[in-house]
């Protein structure tokens, strides 16, 4: 019955599909239910000097390491060929570009994850997915710069053209893209793996937060045009601010202009 089971396929052919279904599935519910929870949960207050090089550090690095990839995956193979840009250029721009990114990448999480697990009052605040979304992450950066050193064994650009077609084969539903990339090496699969599993992770956790990031700029100059953040300067409590606006929207003619403040 199972001589024919290949656990590739379920690994390339069918989890993407799992994780990018638990994805947007989960991250709309989490949004539904539990919007207050919907936030990175920032510790800044302690250990700040290190919350700060390290944020940088890693932000910098993963979000070049994410474009790069999406960028590098999710362009058309024909669109390399009609610029004629050799894939081994494509391949050499990986590697100067994208391992000093994870290099950075590897050391801000490095510094973020050693400030919430040796400081005891960071510790005691943080949630167990909190701390396992981050040892992932730092396991998945450390794969990647790992995978660098077989692409130097490639850099015609070969294997990055089967993740090329691998990448562009799921998203169009082509339920034999798994075959592109039965025979990599192991480092490749295992870092593939490890990425759809924090795909899968990732409305359970902080991450989420990273849709507001996208979705920020869009919400404030489409949906709320005109709207500006300020810091309030009020210093009457709320409770008598809102009993002088009830009084005041009781009355009628000029006295309803009076200022509650």
């Amino acid at each position: 019955m199972f001589s024919d089971f290949d656990i590739n396929f379920v690994i390339f052919g069918v989890m993407p599909y799992v994780a990018l279904t638990v994805l947007l599935v989960g991250s709309i519910a989490r949004y539904e239910r539990d919007p207050f929870t919907w936030k990175s949960s920032s510790s800044q207050l302690l250990r700040r000097k290190q919350l700060i090089w390290g944020s940088i550090l890693f932000h910098v690095g993963i979000l070049t390491v994410f474009f790069g990839h999406l960028v590098g995956l999710f362009t058309p193979v024909w669109v390399l060929d009609a610029l004629g840009i050799p894939y081994g250029l494509k391949q050499w721009m990986a590697v100067l570009i994208g391992g000093p990114a994870g290099i950075a990448a590897l050391i801000g999480s490095t510094m973020l994850l050693h400030r919430r697990l040796i400081d005891p009052r960071i510790r005691v605040i943080s949630t167990v997915p909190d701390i396992l979304i981050m040892v992932l992450i730092w396991l998945q950066l450390a794969i990647g710069l790992l995978t660098i050193t077989q692409s130097l064994q490639h850099m015609d650009g070969s294997e990055m053209v089967r993740f090329m077609i691998w990448s562009q084969s799921v998203v169009t539903w082509n339920i034999n893209a798994w075959v592109t990339v039965v025979d990599v090496h192991w480092l490749y699969k295992l870092h593939i793996f490890l990425g759809l599993i924090i795909t899968m992770l990732f409305p359970f956790t902080r991450l989420v937060h990273i849709w507001s990031g996208f979705a920020a700029p869009f919400r404030y100059l489409l949906t709320r045009p005109g709207y500006q953040i300020v810091r309030s300067r009020r210093r009457r409590p709320l409770a008598e601010r809102r009993r002088a606006y009830d009084a005041r929207q009781s009355k009628t003619g000029p006295a309803a202009s009076t200022a509650a403040e």
